[in-house]
């Protein structure tokens, strides 16, 4: 299978911190792959530094062959790889179709922009509410907002930061659907998320991390079963839940 991402041996320190330790792994292209490890371990470092809002001390990132570790994160987009935010981040003044527009502008002029907003709305049943204003919005329709805005600027590569924080299982499975059909129309999505039910669900393998390093990869059922995980993470009472 063709590697879309590689990470190779990316290290970020802050001053004498270490946020990120030797972390290497691949992406391929139609896969989903989560991230997990407990507060503190290096999740949200990680997904800063592969869109270019932090940059590595150590290592290379590449999308199929060309470097962009050390790219701004409007060229890390143009790239094809984008992020939603852990904590949902529309423009409140804005309806849903121009919070996703203005993600669209980073490779249109406004007539395409429009469209394609048009387009990614449709896509995730959102088309119904493009003229509404988001403080209007359920929590479910706010993150698939955040996923339209990510697709909108035509990304391979989704990083999804707690999309499923603060819903319920049903609202949680309903969006599981849709990130399953994104990923069988072949977009690929890296997801870090606290509930352990939707990860072992929805992801083909999952990373785990503990104080900035990569401690396990593997399936659900695998990282389910791993003992360093269970220590670390997830709990023995989750690890049989799950």
């Amino acid at each position: 299978m063709t590697t879309l991402l590689q990470v190779e041996n990316v290290t970020v320190r802050f001053g004498g911190l270490v946020a990120l330790n030797n972390v290497s792994f691949t992406l391929n292209p139609g896969e989903i792959v989560g991230l997990i490890g407990p507060n503190g371990a290096g999740k949200t470092t990680l997904f800063s530094t592969l869109v270019g809002l932090v940059k590595p001390s150590e290592g290379r990132i590449v999308i199929e062959g060309e470097r962009i570790d050390g790219k701004r994160p409007h060229q890390v987009a143009r790239h094809g790889m984008t992020k939603t935010f852990q904590n949902v981040s529309l423009f409140p003044d804005m309806n849903v179709r121009d919070n996703v527009v203005v993600a669209a502008l980073s490779h249109s002029n406004l007539a395409d922009a429009r469209r394609t907003a048009d387009a990614a709305l449709e896509r995730l049943g959102l088309a119904s509410i493009a003229d509404a204003e988001v403080a209007d919005l359920t929590f479910p329709q706010r993150a698939l907002v955040e996923v339209a805005r990510a697709m909108a600027t035509r990304a391979r590569i989704l990083l999804l930061d707690e999309v499923m924080a603060a819903l319920n299982p049903a609202e949680m499975d309903a969006v599981m659907d849709v990130l399953s059909s994104l990923r069988d129309e072949g977009l690929t999505l890296f997801v870090v998320e606290h509930h352990m039910r939707a990860i072992m669900r929805l992801c083909d393998r999952i990373l785990a991390l503990q104080f900035g390093g990569l401690i396990a990869s593997g399936t659900p059922a695998e990282i389910a079963a791993n003992p360093v995980v269970i220590e670390a993470y997830l709990g023995r009472e989750k690890s049989k839940e799950a």
